[in-house]
């Protein structure tokens, strides 16, 4: 496990840096190793999906130069996620829709993912999202909140909660109600008595 800076893009310069807690200036990144070779570098937790496979978020090492800077300016920033099948040591770049690196805050529940997410479409907006890996399109997706907006809250959803009888999923935007969504197969229904349904 080795610990490089990092920078919130949200928050690029604290105003007390020394105040800061030691996990918002720096990211814990390990190398996936794939038969004894390194062929990534990731953050945070692996998920178990099956006995044979799992998913873990790739960690990015980017060049933040811009283009009239002499020299390179290398940032490590948390990336997208991926499926790792540990008996071929296959490694999959998953797409999940509307996932967004900085905004995204995904929890894993057997092959669903759970995050809110930013609408790449002209009209934007923050959704809830549920996507399932082998999936085209999301499980769920709902709009919460509009987007962009200049003073959101850091971070912007809640981590969502999971329950597992029935299959439901809670996700809340920081500052906003919690919103609860029954997953069906590969669909979801909104629960009872929300007041955005009629």
């Amino acid at each position: 496990m080795h610990r490089v800076p990092y920078v919130d893009p949200h928050h690029p310069t604290p105003t007390a840096p020394r105040a800061a807690p030691e996990d918002a200036t720096t990211l814990r990144i390990r190398p996936l190793l794939v038969d004894g070779r390194q062929k990534e570098w990731t953050t945070g937790d692996p998920h178990d999906v099956t006995d044979r496979s799992f998913t873990i978020r790739r960690a990015l090492r980017l060049n933040d130069a811009l283009p009239g800077d002499a020299a390179a300016h290398w940032i490590w920033q948390p990336g997208p996620w991926l499926l790792v099948d540990r008996s071929t040591g296959h490694v999959t770049a998953l797409h999940l829709p509307d996932f967004d690196p900085l905004v995204s805050q995904v929890v894993w529940f057997r092959d669903y993912a759970a995050y809110c997410g930013i609408a790449s479409t002209a009209r934007g907006g923050l959704y809830a999202i549920v996507a399932q890996i082998g999936a085209r399109r999301a499980v769920l997706q709902k709009q919460l909140a509009p987007w962009p907006q200049p003073q959101h809250a850091t971070p912007v959803c809640q981590p969502p909660q999971w329950q597992r009888q029935p299959l439901r999923v809670t996700l809340q935007p920081t500052g906003g109600e919690p919103v609860a969504f029954d997953i069906l197969g590969t669909g979801a229904l909104i629960e009872e008595g929300d007041p955005d349904e009629p």
